[in-house]
């Protein structure tokens, strides 16, 4: 008897053990913004009154979230929503929806209106969070997934966004062109501190986890769970290598608010049947040329019909021609970098060489407006994209840097946000 007890917990302990292994080797679940079909274009998530500011709610406060999409048709499609916790990785929590969530976990998206006008025709959606029948609890990281009526497990598109407690203010933040480096090399390096007298950390060596993103990118976002050394109630984050961030470039910029007249960057106008196409200047890598100023939005985009005052329905989509000069080694991709192609190195914002023109070129229909936008060089194997071979890294650059902190306290199963912070690079 004793014999087979043994057998079977030995049994037990492998199984566990290979489950657990089975568990960590499993692909990362995507839960970045995106959308999954052809006819979802246009997926913003916004504060609402502050169309610039990062998607971060903040608990006890009415902030809203809204989201918005336009899908390119005739009839109107019915869509419905769900939300689902997140650690501070952006993967699934784990926790069931009543621990996170105070109302229903699933509603319809009852808010659309049909384009007016436009070549393209076009209905615009938009859903607000929280709302009366869906409130979000607890702080930490969200995944909003869309998708039609009748297929739940087949989104359309997904919004990621955050819950900020604030007990942890962010002090002292700044980014500069003085780093471990080396001084205006090409890199900024960004330090700052987290006030924890109100957090209830119990081990800030251990036990947080803040993340730093610059102008938005994902693919360079640096993560950090030491401190340097903690001065009483505060922890502070300097002279940590991961850190120090290529300066990049200012961000380039079009408009195409008129279908009439070129707007900025734009090179020409023409009409093919459904479609207005506005071909863009040809760009020129800048990685050589002297650092110049200009005043962006850091990648992000707005939706605008120069004469409309409801540009969300009244705007017509045009295909875009983006087209770039460079000498590039054969096996780096190019990729379209901003909000508009959702941070994503894809087919949706890659490049592609055209040997008959001797340029990287591609073709986007995208909502009027006004746009940001950069190159990003991928080499093979890498995950990160990379500025220096066409836009160049200048240590002059204003770079907008977002500090994200996190902290799960002993016993708890999710990541509390306890604190979000930003630190603006020297010009």
């Amino acid at each position: 008897m004793k014999t087979y007890k043994f057998r079977y917990l030995l049994f037990l302990s492998v199984f566990a053990i290979l489950a657990s292994a089975a568990s960590m080797a499993a692909p990362p679940v995507d839960t970045m913004t995106g959308v999954f079909d052809n006819r979802t274009k246009t997926l913003q998530a916004r504060i609402e009154g502050a169309p610039f500011a990062p998607p971060i709610l903040f608990l006890g406060t009415p902030d809203r979230l809204i989201v918005s999409f336009d899908r390119l048709s005739d009839d109107v499609e019915f869509f419905r929503y769900s939300l689902q916790h997140c650690t501070a990785r952006w993967q699934p929590s784990g926790l069931i929806e009543s621990e996170f969530l105070d109302g229903f976990n699933e509603a319809s998206v009852e808010d659309y209106d049909f384009s007016r006008a436009t070549t393209v025709h076009y209905i615009n959606y938009t859903l607000a969070i929280p709302n009366e029948n869906m409130r979000p609890i607890l702080s930490g990281n969200y995944l909003l997934k869309i998708y039609p009526e009748d297929a739940p497990d087949s989104p359309v598109a997904q919004v990621r966004f955050s819950i900020c407690e604030n007990t942890a203010p962010v002090i002292g933040a700044d980014a500069s062109a003085q780093t471990d480096k080396g001084f205006r090399a090409a890199s900024q390096q960004v330090n700052f501190a987290i006030d924890l007298e109100s957090a209830q950390v119990d081990d800030p060596y251990n036990d947080l986890f803040v993340a730093v993103s610059q102008n938005g990118r994902l693919d360079n976002e640096a993560a950090v769970s030491h401190p340097l050394r903690v001065q009483g109630t505060k922890a502070i984050f300097e002279h940590r290598p991961e850190l120090i961030f290529p300066a990049g470039n200012e961000y380039r910029r079009f408009e195409t608010v008129n279908t009439r007249f070129p707007g900025m960057g734009v090179e020409a106008i023409s009409y093919a049947d459904p479609y207005y196409h506005m071909s863009l200047r040809t760009d020129e890598p800048r990685a050589a040329q002297q650092y110049l100023y200009d005043s962006t939005q850091h990648g992000g985009f707005l939706v605008r019909e120069y004469n409309s005052g409801r540009s969300d329905v009244e705007a017509d989509y045009v295909i875009v021609h983006f087209a770039l000069d460079a000498q590039l080694p054969a096996a780096t991709a190019v990729f379209l970098d901003g909000d508009f192609v959702n941070r994503r190195f894809d087919d949706g914002s890659r490049m592609f060489f055209n040997p008959e023109t001797g340029l990287y070129e591609r073709a986007l229909l995208l909502k009027q407006g006004a746009y940001n936008y950069q190159y990003l060089t991928v080499a093979p194997g890498d995950r990160s994209g990379s500025t220096a071979l066409v836009e160049g890294n200048k240590w002059q650059t204003v770079n907008n840097y977002l500090i994200k902190v996190y902290h799960r306290r002993r016993g708890e199963r999710y990541d509390r946000l306890i604190s979000v912070g930003s630190a603006v690079s020297d010009h």
